[in-house]
């Protein structure tokens, strides 16, 4: 199978990675990376350049298009290259506003009952001022545009608040802004693959935003990733399926917007059950990178079969394992940072037992070399028989590697250990 696969980080890595486990798929890559180069051919074309992309696909002619970032399926990528014939998991423009806008999302979550926080939407800064200032704390506000996961801010105290305040509503994403309710639990990630019909419901995860150890420092796009999410019981399972996921699908179905693609609601579990907190309309970035080695069936079969109507009946084949995936950032991510430092110890690295590095933000010196090239650096990533075993593999290659202000946080997993939730060493 010819896969047309756009994108060019860690995600992008991890799935190309995966559909080359079967020799018989060629994957294209636009823009591509140099990991991607080593796993097919790619072609210097902007994930966000639609028309390009467009010319790209008549060129090649792909059995199937796969979209990694959310910014082409907002902008309406996947209806272009449908309306030219080709089969594309991912959802089209208007699917795609469960992501790409969070006030559709929450008014989309009240339409059809699913549970999540109470909120309020505002369009006037100074409106949304008056309403911090009456409000009880903490609070939660959100950017209502794609902000690369770093739109949502907690606040503890009315000062931070309204420093939040005027930081969202200075970009483009924060032309309106939601102030919700702070809800408590554990934050678990849950992904579908759907064809607007039928779910798939994949193993679920727990991402690691903030960028230092305990939760501390400004989000990031995520510092690692473990799955499955010990948490996430067969019963929760269950409930997430019946009370979110299939009236989600349903809901945008009934509205015209059938979804195709991968569904990722954002969880807030405690005793009581499970609330959204956001829903996104592709593969999590760092959670694919666990979830690619777990998963044992064809994945371009299940794709092609989600992206031609024709998921019903089907089942995808899981390991029983965990996998855990620890994210190295350039010194200064989030803010500002250091690019072209060299970079040492992959090859040792990949070498271990049961890892992968997966290169998110990696390119060549003049001497092929690799060197650091975006804020998020690396995502090593180790499977084993249960999530202690899986994390010690991934530490062990963090050590191997080294680059000029590396970071990565110590704690992945650790909230697993502090709930007493972690398998014991038989499994």
């Amino acid at each position: 199978m010819k896969i047309l696969l756009i994108g060019s980080g860690g995600r992008e890595h991890a799935l190309a990675w995966k559909l080359a486990k079967n020799p018989e798929n060629r994957i294209v890559s636009a823009p591509g990376s140099p990991a991607l180069a080593a796993l097919g051919e790619t072609r210097p074309v902007q994930a966000d350049d639609l028309e390009a992309l467009k010319a790209l696909a008549a060129e090649i002619r792909p059995d199937l298009v796969l979209i990694g970032p959310e910014l082409p399926l907002v902008l309406g990528l996947a209806d272009i290259l449908r309306a030219e014939g080709f089969p594309v998991f991912g959802p089209s423009k208007s699917a795609a506003r469960i992501e790409g806008s969070k006030v559709f999302a929450k008014d989309f979550m009240i339409r059809h009952n699913l549970p999540t926080a109470s909120y309020a939407v505002f369009y006037d800064v100074e409106e949304a001022q008056d309403f911090l200032r009456h409000s009880s704390f903490p609070v939660v506000l959100k950017a209502d545009g794609l902000a690369a996961g770093k739109g949502v801010v907690i606040c503890g105290k009315l000062s931070a608040a309204l420093n939040a305040l005027s930081s969202l509503a200075s970009t483009g994403a924060g032309k309106s802004v939601i102030i919700e309710s702070f809800l408590t639990g554990e934050e678990i990630s849950f992904f579908g693959i759907t064809d607007g019909k039928t779910i798939l419901p994949l193993p679920s995860a727990q991402d690691h935003k903030a960028v230092y150890d305990d939760d501390r420092g400004p989000n990031t796009g995520g510092m690692g990733a473990y799955a499955p999410a010990p948490m996430m019981t067969p019963a929760l399972r269950d409930h997430v399926m019946r009370d979110i996921m299939i009236p989600a699908v349903n809901g945008l179905a009934v509205e015209g917007s059938p979804f195709c693609g991968l569904l990722y609601a954002g969880l807030m579990v405690s005793l009581s059950g499970a609330k959204l907190l956001e829903f996104n309309a592709r593969f999590g970035d760092p959670e694919t990178q666990a979830l690619m080695p777990l998963i044992e069936s064809d994945l371009a079969e299940i794709l092609m079969a989600a992206a031609t109507g024709d998921l019903a009946g089907r089942t995808i084949r899981i390991s029983p394992g965990t996998a855990a995936c620890v994210v190295f950032s350039a010194e200064g991510y989030p803010g500002p940072y250091r690019r072209g430092d060299p970079i040492t110890g992959l090859d040792a690295a990949n070498a271990r037992p049961d890892t992968v590095v997966f290169e998110a933000g990696v390119g060549r010196s003049p001497e092929s070399l690799p060197v650091t090239n975006g804020g998020r650096v690396l995502g090593v990533t180790a499977t084993g028989r249960n999530l202690k075993e899986a994390l010690s593999k991934a530490y062990l290659a963090c050590g191997d590697i080294s680059f000029k202000g590396s970071h990565y946080r110590r704690d992945i997993g650790a909230k697993a250990y502090r709930l007493n939730l972690m398998c014991d060493d038989d499994g």
